[in-house]
């Protein structure tokens, strides 16, 4: 956008801007989010900033009326598969948090120095200030939703001491974490815990927001290790300094329709990790107007972004386990990877947060190079290929994450024995959120494609055959439109082709 689009946004108050850029006013020393109701600031006294980041760099400060810092993120940071992009994943992920600013730039091949400028260049800031308006947005939601103790905030928002922590609130908020914290207008009832370990908070997240990635999500959990709904979705997972448990709720009838996620356990230092995974799984820093409305001009997926507003594409809170899920679901209903990845469950650890029927982990690359491997039935050539490589996953040979780009994915993965272009677009989509996927050998997509050009028609086209067109006119979104594919093979499945259809999805 140029300087009169984001002009014209601000003027309109239209907030699907929130989060994707920040509006500094010079005579008031003030940045805010797009749709703040203040009165449009004059163009000439008008700076935009990518980041807040950027923003409290130049010396401005968070808005009280609107609060900026409260808005879900932008949603380049999952179309840019640059630097800037692959960095912002890393910084929101805590990376720097746990390895500072040289094991981010080692994960991403620069040094530091060269990081930093690029950083810079593009975003108007270094790692480290990006790191810090994370940590900020962090303390921000845990004060206002949260009556946990203002040390336990500071260190579960990522600061290393609770002067730093202070400090950086008054310099963004222009408040002490305690006027902030009164600034709070509701505060849902029995979500202010004495200990730090169980919360719940509401994900803010764009409209419009459908609630299908539940169902998808629901029909792929493992029991021990997950739990779903239409409307929830429960799970257990490992994150660097110990185990977790958390919910994520949908009520679609209440105000607001919020997303409620509840942690029922979690080390502190480890919440920065676990609100960014959980906001990836969901899809919720994505622009769903932007990708309805390119998807809408295509025919053959109008009538389904008309029924399915706001689709959202389902991450991964686990790159690794996402590989192995991968792994074992191609080429098989959902229905057989889920039993192969029920049996391969036994060889995990019991968690240590166990509670809602949740008692297990899922196992690591180690586990499953060491024993886990015999407890999957079938081909034995697709058994060694997994053995492969999660053998070279635990040796450390093979290193995936949110850092990753398409092309280096691609390198990392296809020299894999059973790893073709089908699994890597898969692992691209889910872990990196890589909008722009588009799975024309699928089965599943092919008779998607097939169900919506025939309504409700029944078609007696095979299964099999050419692969789908591949939709280039609704790029960058072409992974969305995947989804919408696997929505109708999922619901229009004829009888007689349910059993051989293939790669909904593990």
């Amino acid at each position: 956008m140029d300087f009169w689009q984001r002009y014209r946004a601000i003027d309109a108050r239209d907030t699907r801007f929130d989060g994707q850029f920040y509006t500094a006013v010079r005579t008031t020393g003030i940045y805010c989010r797009p749709s703040c109701p203040a009165r449009t600031p004059k163009a000439a006294n008008v700076t935009f900033y990518e980041t807040s980041a950027a923003a409290h760099d130049a010396g401005y400060r968070a808005c009280k009326r609107c609060l900026p810092e409260a808005v879900p993120g932008t949603p380049a940071w999952n179309i840019r598969q640059d630097v800037a992009g692959r960095a912002m994943r890393l910084i929101n992920d805590g990376v720097i948090n746990r390895d500072g600013v040289e094991g981010l730039a080692a994960r991403l091949g620069y040094s530091a120095r060269q990081l930093n400028r690029i950083l810079s260049n593009e975003l108007g800031a270094g790692p480290l200030s990006l790191a810090r308006a994370s940590r900020a947005q962090t303390a921000r939601t845990l004060l206002v939703s949260t009556a946990m103790k203002l040390a336990d905030v500071a260190f579960a928002s990522g600061f290393s001491s609770v002067r730093q922590f202070n400090d950086t609130v008054v310099e963004v908020f222009a408040m002490t974490p305690t006027a902030l914290r009164a600034t709070a207008r509701h505060r849902t009832p029995g979500t202010a815990p004495a200990a730090a370990t169980s919360l719940t908070l509401n994900l803010p997240y764009r409209e419009p927001f459908h609630p299908g990635v539940f169902s998808f999500l629901a029909v792929r959990a493992i029991p021990g290790i997950e739990a779903g709904t239409p409307t929830s979705y429960a799970r257990t997972l490992r994150l660097p300094h110990g185990d977790a448990r958390f919910s994520v709720n949908y009520d679609g009838d209440a105000p607001g329709r919020p997303l409620t996620l509840t942690i029922g356990a979690v080390d502190l230092r480890d919440l920065p990790a676990l609100l960014s995974r959980v906001r990836r799984l969901f899809d919720l820093d994505a622009d769903p107007v932007a990708i309805d409305n390119a998807l809408a001009a295509d025919p053959r997926l109008a009538a389904s972004v008309a029924a399915a507003p706001g689709i959202r594409m389902p991450g991964a809170v686990d790159p690794q386990e996402l590989l192995v899920r991968a792994m074992i679901g191609q080429q098989i209903t959902v229905a057989a990877a889920r039993t192969a990845l029920t049996q391969l469950a036994a060889a995990g650890s019991p968690s240590l947060v166990p509670g809602e029927g949740l008692d297990r982990l899922f196992p690591t690359a180690a586990e499953i190079a060491d024993s886990g491997y015999t407890l999957l039935r079938g081909p034995q050539r697709r058994i060694d290929a997994l053995r492969s490589a999660a053998s070279a996953l635990a040796a450390g040979e093979l290193d995936l994450g949110y850092g990753d780009d398409l092309p280096g994915l691609s390198a990392k993965l296809l020299p894999l024995p059973g790893v073709g272009p089908w699994t890597v677009g898969y692992v691209a989509m889910r872990v990196l959120g890589a909008p722009d996927v588009f799975l024309a050998n699928d089965a599943a997509v092919r008779n998607g494609l097939r169900s919506l050009a025939a309504g409700a028609e029944r078609t007696d086209l095979p299964v099999s055959g050419p692969p789908a067109p591949d939709f280039r006119e609704v790029s960058p979104w072409r992974s969305y439109a995947t989804m919408h594919l696997w929505r109708a093979a999922a619901s229009k499945v004829p009888a007689r082709e349910s059993k051989v259809l293939e790669k909904v999805m593990p």
